[in-house]
C-alpha cells in the first residue's frame, strides 16, 4: 500500500494534484488507513499513471471523468473509449504538426541570421523601413 506521498512520488503527481484528483471522483475506491488518510494499492497507481498520461494528452477534468466511466462500465465500452484515444490521437497529431511548423521556421530564421551575420545576405526586416515611403 501507498500513502499519499508514496503515491504522489509514484505517479509524478503533486500532493495537491493528486487530493484534487482523488476529491474529484477521479480515482474510484479509494482505501483509507486506520487513521482515515488515504491508501493506494498497486491497481491505483497504475490508473493514477493513466491519468497522468490522459491529462498530459490534454483531456479536460470532464473528458476524464466520462473516459473513467466507460471504464467502468467494462468491456461493452472499449469501442466508445477506442473512439475517444483515437480523436486524441487524431488533436496530438495535429498539434505536433503545428510545432514541427514552429521549429521549421525558427531553424529557418536562425539560418537567415547566420546569413546576415556572414555577409552571405543582407538583413531586410518587415519592422525597419530602409527609406521613408509615403504609403
Amino acid at each position: 500500500m501507498y500513502s499519499m506521498k508514496q503515491a504522489c512520488e509514484a505517479t509524478q503527481l503533486t500532493y495537491q494534484a493528486l487530493k484534487y484528483y482523488c476529491n474529484e471522483g477521479l480515482i474510484p475506491n479509494v482505501k483509507r488507513d486506520e487513521n482515515n488518510r488515504r491508501i493506494f494499492d498497486e491497481h491505483d497507481i497504475r490508473w493514477i499513471q493513466d491519468l497522468v498520461c490522459l491529462k498530459k494528452y490534454g483531456m479536460s477534468i470532464l473528458e476524464m471523468k466520462e473516459y473513467l466511466a466507460l471504464c467502468l462500465q467494462g468491456e461493452s465500452t472499449i469501442p466508445q473509449r477506442k473512439k475517444k484515444l483515437a480523436r486524441k490521437r487524431d488533436e496530438l497529431q495535429a498539434s505536433i504538426a503545428e510545432l514541427h511548423g514552429c521549429v521549421d521556421y525558427i531553424d529557418w530564421k536562425q539560418n537567415f541570421y547566420d546569413e546576415v551575420l556572414s555577409g552571405q545576405r543582407p538583413y531586410v526586416s518587415n519592422l525597419i523601413r530602409v527609406n521613408a515611403d509615403s504609403d
